[in-house]
């Protein structure tokens, strides 16, 4: 199968695990990648300004790159991961020249992300979702009779067991870690964790923790984000990883059940304490492959207990590690993938 894939390729992202995935199952694939052509890192504010100025350019040239690659790849699928940049206009071209056109979708709203989003759901013939209530909520607002959910998964390049020397236990070692981005709700149960226990070593990594207002988590917050290499390290040197979960954001039905950090930190070799909820159960058996906390007061609970009983802790971390790779990698996500897009019709 001849597919043409829309998304970053940046080490340790999701989308760019997905492809290599794609080509290991065989498939012949050709990447457009939107870094290459949208600015998306500036820090300064001056080049932010001038960022602004330029995307509309930026956003055209990505599509226009699209349609060129359609016309000498020419192939049977488009797969676009997400598609903040990609425009209604290319998605039709790519109909034009014979293309199936599939959305994979990673996030909780369809309306948090621009125009281009929304304008293009109703054209795809197929669309995946990291949500089981995606699926609603496309069908509620856009129609979509045709998503169908599948989960995230663990890239075996990236999140796999490494070698950890002093040094790398001296930067990443900790008893309890957080990696992702700030939010209000993991602000609050962060600060909560950290105030009732205030030896706690804990390390929160991730964008935006720069907005905190609690205190107690000042000398947690490292101020950066951490990919690739140095995030399956930082897993490894965690004691305890936390799976907070984001909370519901304007145009979606829910906040977050399950994310990509719920398979990453198991596929890493990490010990998982994941926020409880009818879903994050059903993939990690509760004090058996991982734990499982409902709110800030068990979650710190829990983090007591599993400090104190390391034993039954090792136990856990190696049964949720060999779970991840026997059921939830993105070499399995494809193969599940392909299947679907053989029925496209």
């Amino acid at each position: 199968m001849r597919i043409l894939l829309v998304g970053p390729l940046w080490r340790g992202s999701n989308a760019g695990g997905l492809f290599r995935a794609l080509s290991r199952a065989g498939c012949l694939i050709e990447v457009i990648d939107e870094f290459y052509y949208v600015s998306l890192k500036t820090q300064t504010k001056i080049n932010k300004v001038l960022e602004r100025i330029v995307r509309p350019l930026q956003e055209k040239e990505f599509n226009d790159a699209i349609k060129r690659t359609i016309d000498t790849f020419r192939p049977a699928v488009l797969l676009v991961y997400k598609g903040v940049f990609v425009q209604p206009t290319t998605l039709t071209y790519a109909r034009q020249q014979g293309c199936k056109l599939v959305l994979f979708y990673p996030d909780v709203s369809m309306t948090a992300h621009g125009d281009n989003i929304p304008g293009s759901i109703p054209l795809y013939d197929l669309i995946f979702t990291t949500k089981t209530f995606g699926i609603r909520d496309m069908k509620e607002k856009y129609g979509v009779n045709k998503a169908v959910f599948i989960p995230h998964g663990f890239d075996p390049e990236i999140h796999r067991p490494l070698k950890i020397g002093a040094e790398e236990r001296n930067i990443f070692g900790c008893d309890v870690s957080f990696i992702g981005t700030w939010s209000p709700k993991k602000e609050k149960w962060l600060g909560y964790l950290k105030e009732k226990l205030p030896q706690l070593n804990l390390r929160v990594w991730g964008d935006q923790w720069d907005k905190t207002t609690a205190t107690s988590l000042k000398s947690s917050i490292q101020g950066k984000p951490i990919v690739g290499d140095l995030y399956a390290l930082a897993i490894q040197c965690s004691t305890i990883n936390l799976g907070i979960l984001s909370e519901q954001v304007s145009g979606a039905s829910s906040g977050d059940l399950i994310t990509s950090r719920t398979f990453h930190i198991p596929g890493a070799s990490g010990f998982l304490l994941h926020e409880r909820n009818e879903e994050s159960v059903t993939y990690f058996a509760e004090d058996a492959e991982a734990a499982f906390f409902d709110g800030p007061e068990e979650m710190t609970q829990k983090v007591s207990y599993f400090i104190e009983h390391a034993a039954e802790r090792e136990t856990i971390r190696q049964a949720g590690y060999k779970r991840a790779w026997a059921d939830h990698s993105l070499d399995m996500r494809a193969a599940v993938i392909i299947n679907h897009l053989l029925q496209v019709n």
